[in-house]
């Protein structure tokens, strides 16, 4: 009789299906980030074992793992995605004069701006080396997209600090640039190693986009919701750096007018002196809820893109991972 096939309700769980795979891949990073300036390797193992969730990765193996896949290239391409987050983050820090992630020391706070900038171009430089190895012209359309959407993200980004009238489909559009695109790149990416069709390959990066989605959105939640402890950065990080994120868009529109105007006023000039009232005003307006709504809308979606998808462990993972994402504290 076979052994009953564990409960993939958590994400602990969903992680396990992959925990082979992601050992190759661990496999690949050890061997790619070997490099004879150690400047380099240190920032950039710095960074790598700082934890983080391995979101993308798991979902380029996952989703590998659904289309059922047998090659090896997703580990490369696996680690590939990997090295383009970490090259993003590095720079993200210096770029938003950041201290603090996944609750240690930013690599720009331990070795400087101008060491992290390099490392991350490095990275970058890696990643397509890597990409490389695939021979295929697809794959790298794909990630070359993704970089440069990313890059127009991050631009956009920079643009709209202060800017207290920011709507939904401005914000919507900067995140989906800066932090969904690479989600919807790693699971289209393996659509294209499965060689699927071109609709499987369109639902693959549905599925992808709108995770990403809901997972920025809830990360600017936990901005106003979340415990330091726990999520690794500090409550109001995102008001502090000037980013008009989505509960502060919220909780302007559902505000009294004198509280709106105080949240107007710190996005515009950049002040953070009354951010215990801000943090009140944005919770007891109910533009949390209303976030964590606008999240569950995304996951929603995430989770009929998988209709498309063959029947499987894998999918079942996929679709438990848009589910639990709601549940996200940290």
């Amino acid at each position: 009789m076979p052994a009953p096939q564990e409960d993939l309700s958590t994400t602990a769980a969903v992680l396990r299906l992959v925990a082979d795979d992601m050992a190759e891949v661990d496999q690949v990073i050890s061997a790619r980030l070997s490099t004879g300036v150690p400047l380099v390797s240190q920032v950039s193992r710095y960074i790598i074992a700082a934890g983080g969730k391995r979101l993308r990765p798991t979902l380029l193996l996952l989703m590998s793992g659904a289309l059922g896949y047998r090659g090896r290239q997703h580990f490369n391409l696996a680690a590939v995605v990997e090295f383009i987050h970490t090259a993003t983050l590095l720079h993200d820090d210096v770029v938003d004069e950041s201290t603090l992630r996944r609750g240690r020391p930013t690599a720009n706070e331990s070795f400087g701006n101008a060491a992290s900038v390099l490392v991350g171009d490095f990275l970058y430089s890696r990643a397509f080396q890597m990409m490389l190895e695939a021979q295929d012209m697809r794959v790298m359309e794909i990630l070359a997209e993704a970089t440069n959407v990313i890059a127009e993200g991050e631009v956009l980004q920079l643009m709209n600090m202060g800017d207290a009238s920011l709507d939904e489909t401005a914000y919507l559009q900067v995140i989906r640039s800066k932090t969904a695109k690479l989600f919807e790149a790693s699971t289209r990416l393996a659509a294209v190693l499965a060689g699927s069709s071109r609709d499987v390959e369109e639902a693959c990066a549905t599925y992808g986009q709108a995770i990403g989605t809901a997972f920025q959105v809830i990360d600017d939640l936990l901005d106003y919701e979340g415990d330091a402890a726990e999520t690794g950065k500090n409550v109001g990080d995102d008001l502090r750096e000037g980013k008009t994120t989505l509960p502060l868009i919220l909780a302007m529109r559902r505000a009294q007018p004198d509280e709106a105007a105080v949240v107007r006023h710190a996005i515009e000039q950049g002040d953070v002196g009354q951010l215990p009232r801000i943090v009140e005003i944005v919770r007891r307006s109910g533009a949390l809820q209303a976030t964590r709504e606008a999240a569950a809308a995304e996951a929603q979606r995430a989770i009929e893109a998988l209709n498309a998808l063959p029947r499987n462990r894998h999918a079942e993972g996929l679709l438990q991972l848009a589910a639990q994402l709601l549940q996200r504290r940290a």
